[in-house]
């Protein structure tokens, strides 16, 4: 090798450690990008979908680092999420699974689900029926269901709207009823907005509350997304890119769920 090509190897060395130390900064500091395998976040976040979390907007702990490096306890410039954000964070009880679900419960707070309407502080979260809502679900079978969009109070005084999904009539679901649960100091409630398809903190001897030291960050904005699903079968990680068919995901892409900001 004469002394100019290994004089340009060693920049392209260069070059490639610093792409890969900017990328890392990025991913551990900024942003995090985030896939959707389940549909416990219809019609909000649809199965395929790839999204951003900003890493920033509740501060850093222990979940910001790759394999969840334990550096330090608590959190660095930790933030509390507003009521209603939607959330990623580490499930507590189980290490390897990231969730992404819905804030609708902050400490201190009430919340009780009464025949399939959620309460927060004993005041009833408005609905308001929107229409019939199709989705593939995990099955590949069309599911029609009931979408209903539901108002919050807000811990800003502002409140909050966004869509859930029912499934099943009021009170008729199997978390449609429970008690009262007051949120601990330091925890947060988190629930699905497909109501009668998500496990979420309404369980409460399963994920229950989330702690803040979970939380990774708040989902922020889509950019990609793909029913590559409907053209797989036996691979249970069909939703990292490089793992799937690109004859599969080019045609399912969709286009119209591009850059859209997440609320």
């Amino acid at each position: 090798m004469t002394p100019e090509m290994k004089e340009k190897a060693k920049k392209e060395t260069i070059g490639i450690i610093m792409a890969a130390a900017i990328a890392l900064v990025i991913r551990t500091f900024l942003f995090q990008p985030f896939n959707i395998p389940s549909g416990s976040m219809y019609p909000t976040l649809e199965v395929g979908d790839f999204l951003f979390v900003s890493k920033y907007s509740y501060g850093y702990g222990n979940t910001a680092y790759p394999f969840h490096v334990k550096f330090y306890e608590g959190r660095i410039l930790s933030k509390t999420p507003k009521r209603g954000e939607v959330v990623v964070f580490n499930n507590p009880h189980r290490k390897e699974l990231d969730f992404v679900k819905r804030c609708v419960g902050l400490p201190g707070d009430r919340v009780q689900m009464k025949k399939g309407v959620l309460y927060i502080n004993g005041q009833e979260a408005k609905l308001e029926y929107i229409g019939l809502y199709t989705y593939v679900n995990q099955f590949g079978k069309p599911d029609v269901v009931k979408k209903y969009k539901e108002t919050l109070p807000g811990s800003d005084g502002k409140d909050v709207e966004h869509f859930i999904l029912k499934t099943y009539d009021f009170g008729k679901a199997q978390l449609d009823d429970t008690a009262e649960f007051t949120v601990p100091d330091g925890h947060f409630f988190m629930a699905g907005d497909n109501r009668d398809a998500s496990a979420d903190s309404r369980e409460i001897n399963n994920l229950g509350f989330v702690p803040i030291d979970s939380l990774i960050g708040r989902a922020e904005i889509l950019f990609f997304s793909t029913d590559a699903k409907l053209f797989k079968h036996a691979d249970n990680r069909f939703w990292e890119l490089w793992d799937l068919d690109v004859m599969a995901w080019i045609p399912g892409i969709r286009w119209n769920r591009f850059f859209n900001w997440i609320r």
